[in-house]
């Protein structure tokens, strides 16, 4: 166990003759642990991104059924509904949306996922990488954890979009059409 590797140096040390020491695998070789380090590094920077890109992709989802239903809104607040319960409306389509596209995503993802543990076929050049294909851990909390974030900071993110439905006047919203 990685996370033990302190821990063993040193019980193997206090069982050593005075004269011995040891070295972990870190020390040896600590190029390839800082490598590590910096790969981790990119998989939160591309994780980053994926989720930018897909908050802009959902915001502009989201004003663009806006935009498409002005005049529903107007209708909408004539008759009485507020600024709110319209927006509900929106945020629970938006939801929708964002659920199928984790859905879907995470279908091919995980077929992807499983084809690649077992057959391999995303191959890397071994005296780059130190690898001959691209190595998968899936682990269900992380995956959890992915989707969750995902679908809350997008719900959250909609909220911002979704204000532009107060601003939108009954009389003007029915005469936009």
């Amino acid at each position: 166990d990685y996370h033990q590797l302190l821990n063993m140096d040193d019980l193997i040390y206090n069982k050593l003759d005075f004269n011995l020491k040891t070295r972990t695998i870190v020390d040896q070789v600590p190029d390839i642990f800082n490598w590590l380090k910096m790969l981790d590094t990119n998989v939160y920077v591309i994780i980053a991104l994926m989720i930018l890109v897909s908050v802009i992709n959902i915001a502009s989802a989201l004003l663009i059924l806006i935009l498409e239903r002005t005049n529903a809104i107007g209708i909408l607040k004539a008759m009485g509904s507020t600024s709110w319960d319209i927006r509900k409306i929106f945020l629970y389509q938006s939801a929708y949306i964002i659920f199928k596209g984790l859905f879907w995503g995470n279908l091919f993802g995980l077929i992807i996922v499983l084809i690649q543990g077992k057959t391999h076929f995303l191959k890397l050049d071994e005296s780059n990488y130190f690898l001959s294909f691209v190595p998968v851990d899936l682990q269900l909390s992380h995956w959890i954890a992915l989707n969750f974030g995902v679908f809350a900071i997008s719900i959250l993110l909609m909220i911002i979009p979704s204000w532009y439905i107060a601003k939108i006047r009954p009389v003007k919203a029915i005469r936009f059409n």
